[in-house]
């Protein structure tokens, strides 16, 4: 079990990697001086050139591709300074001469636009999406297992192909396509019924600067967010569902006189979810990284909003470090299912 886990941990850390290399040169060939970004149109020639020096920028890509890799490793090295120590904010592991080994926070560096630290951003942002993620994964569960379970059960009636009509549809219709519909229908022409807004988020601040739950904002984006989840995990309770309901178990529970609802429920749908724990765990790792136009059609301040913002204004430290957290969360959510699945079956473990 330790080495299954040890390779888990290894191939997350190779994806990662992957990602860093691929987010750095795809990134920095984008155009755009960000010293200038960083300073603004008007700035004089010494100053762009010490901001330059002070980013690293005036070293080749490979020099600046390794100090980004320093930068968010959480084990780096760097010169023994107060400076350092105040900007990294590390613990010193060992020292050697002039240089430190460290142990500290992935240091996202600052925003070319805001001067802020990307790691308090993306912070600032996180909990917004996080209740977004939560609210349209539980709506999906609920919805799409009962729906999936309905379905198996009328097999081949109208019920079924009302169901399996729906699921696909959920699938087929773009997400910004149902976003808007949602948002013209229920947010414009039903808005004196509903009482929702067209846009707006979770968390919002009044005019005193006091921050408070808009629940009402949080209905349209996690409704539109589940649909597609909903649809999937529709179909694969209902499969999975016709195939434990054709198991010999299943029959004799019947033969011995329980109730069908009770089969259904207890034996069979309990015997049926784990592809669904998969799918689920799958797309809340998507909702988690930032459902970019859904919270950009909804004005939810999350880190899809956060990211699409970010690369409009070629921020490219914020997008940097929005693409790493979302890589992050797929990784981390990937291998945790890999290693419970691993303790459930030590089949799998011993692959």
């Amino acid at each position: 079990m330790v080495q299954f886990i040890f390779r888990k941990l290894a191939y997350g850390f190779l994806v990662l990697l992957g990602v860093v290399c691929t987010v750095f040169f795809l990134f920095m060939a984008l155009p755009g001086d960000p010293a200038m970004l960083t300073m603004g149109q008007r700035t004089d020639v010494g100053s762009l050139e010490a901001v330059n020096k002070e980013l690293g920028l005036d070293k080749p890509k490979s020099v600046q591709f390794l100090l980004y890799l320093n930068d968010i490793s959480p084990l780096s090295v760097h010169f023994n300074s107060e400076q350092n120590k105040k900007k990294y904010n590390y613990t010193s592991i060992l020292h050697f001469g002039e240089r430190i080994l460290v142990f500290k926070f992935p240091y996202l560096r600052k925003s070319y636009q805001t001067q802020k630290s990307v790691a308090s951003i993306i912070t600032n942002a996180l909990p917004n999406t996080i209740v977004l993620a939560f609210a349209a994964i539980i709506f999906a569960i609920i919805i799409g297992i009962f729906l999936g379970t309905v379905a198996a059960v009328a097999h081949q009636t109208w019920v079924d192909s009302s169901v399996l009509f729906v699921s696909v549809l959920g699938i087929s219709v773009p997400s910004f396509f149902s976003a808007i519909l949602f948002q013209w229908v229920f947010a414009f022409v039903l808005s004196s019924f509903t009482g929702l807004s067209m846009t707006g988020s979770f968390f919002m601040p009044d005019i005193f600067g006091e921050t408070h739950l808009m629940w009402g904002n949080l209905i349209l984006p996690a409704i539109t967010l589940g649909l597609r989840p909903v649809a999937i995990i529709t179909q694969l309770t209902r499969s999975s569902m016709l195939d434990v309901l054709s198991q010999d178990y299943v029959r004799t529970a019947r033969a011995k006189g329980l109730g069908y609802t009770k089969v259904v429920f207890k034996h069979a749908l309990r015997n049926a979810l784990n592809p669904v724990l998969t799918a689920v765990s799958g797309w809340f790792a998507e909702m988690l990284a930032g459902a970019f136009f859904i919270e950009m059609i909804f004005g939810w301040n999350g880190i899809g909003k956060l990211t699409v913002e970010a690369l409009n204004k070629n921020d490219f430290p914020v997008l940097m470090g929005s693409v790493l957290f979302a890589a992050s969360v797929f990784v981390a959510i990937n291998i945790l299912v890999d290693i419970l699945y691993g303790v459930f079956d030590p089949r799998i473990a011993r692959k």
